[in-house]
């Protein structure tokens, strides 16, 4: 879970109708986390939380947007589809999960963790941006029509590997903490004598390694050992495949290393800009999956 869900002066950028939002986002969350701690109250409290969350976010976007476009703020256009993205992917793809596990302590822990997460980096980077304080992270605009043949080929690698259904939560992927930290994280390094360096990352939940381990052994696998963590690396590399003609093309690379990460060290990758893909999975039933390049 992020280590700021309680609002914290450093949020403020200084536009006070911005900042009382922001607040007031970061106190319905924090809300959230305890009341998924309460399971005599936690479906239904949590329902109901989860809707005056999305209704306040969404009026939020509106009225920020409203303030950017008043003062002719140049990167409105990118600031409005990361408003975009989350109204109408992530959070339909987060409700979704919610309904078919009926709101359960992991789906809800999902929600308040990818949704804080997304709040910290989104206010400390681009909202900040619009003062002009800081420069965004965002920096690049991938084709619509390239990523969106890369998602559908990614979704299709996961369901053969996982066997369960599959679908995007999020196109801009910020390195929220989806799951307190329990991923495998792997960079795989391509290196090719023409065009120089490729570096794949690729971040699965600890659930989704058990249980997709499970699965193909036949067998329960309780926890992550050795073993796990060298197969979901053969694994890792074996989903290039799925991948490569997106960045391969014309030019042969070479794997050069294959390295485990933290879920912090991964993160601190993106400390000056995102990549140019940077995509989140979910998989029914079993876990997320992130994909950056």
């Amino acid at each position: 879970m992020p280590n700021e869900i309680k609002w914290n002066d450093r949020f403020c950028i200084g536009v006070d109708s911005v900042d009382r939002a922001h607040q007031r986002l970061f106190a319905i969350v924090g809300k959230l986390l305890d009341l998924n701690e309460d399971t005599a109250k936690q479906q239904h409290a949590c329902r109901e939380g989860i809707k005056y969350f999305k209704s306040y976010a969404l009026k939020h976007f509106a009225d920020e947007e409203a303030y950017m476009q008043s003062i002719d703020y140049p990167g409105y256009a990118i600031h409005k589809s990361l408003h975009d993205s989350l109204r109408d992917e992530t959070l339909p793809a987060l409700e979704a999960e919610l309904e078919e596990q009926n709101y359960s302590m992991e789906s809800v822990r999902h929600f308040v963790g990818i949704c804080a997460g997304w709040l910290n980096g989104h206010i400390m980077t681009e909202d900040y941006a619009i003062t002009g304080k800081r420069p965004s992270k965002w920096v690049h605009q991938t084709p619509e029509g390239e990523t969106g043949r890369l998602i559908k080929d990614i979704t299709a690698a996961l369901e053969a590997l996982c066997q369960s259904k599959a679908q995007i939560v999020s196109q801009h992927y910020s390195g929220d903490d989806f799951s307190q930290g329990k991923t495998l994280c792997y960079r795989l390094t391509y290196q090719s004598r023409d065009k120089g360096r490729l570096q794949l990352y690729y971040v699965y939940e600890e659930s989704l390694v058990l249980r997709t381990l499970s699965s193909i052994l036949g067998q329960e696998i309780p926890r992550i050992d050795q073993t796990a963590v060298s197969a979901m690396k053969i694994l890792s590399e074996q989903f290039t495949d799925s991948v490569k003609k997106y960045f391969m093309t014309d030019t042969k690379y070479l794997l050069e290393r294959n390295d485990l990460m933290t879920f912090e060290q991964f993160v601190g990758t993106f400390d000056k800009k995102y990549p140019p893909y940077s995509l989140l999975f979910s998989v029914e039933n079993k876990g997320y999956f992130a994909f950056c390049a």
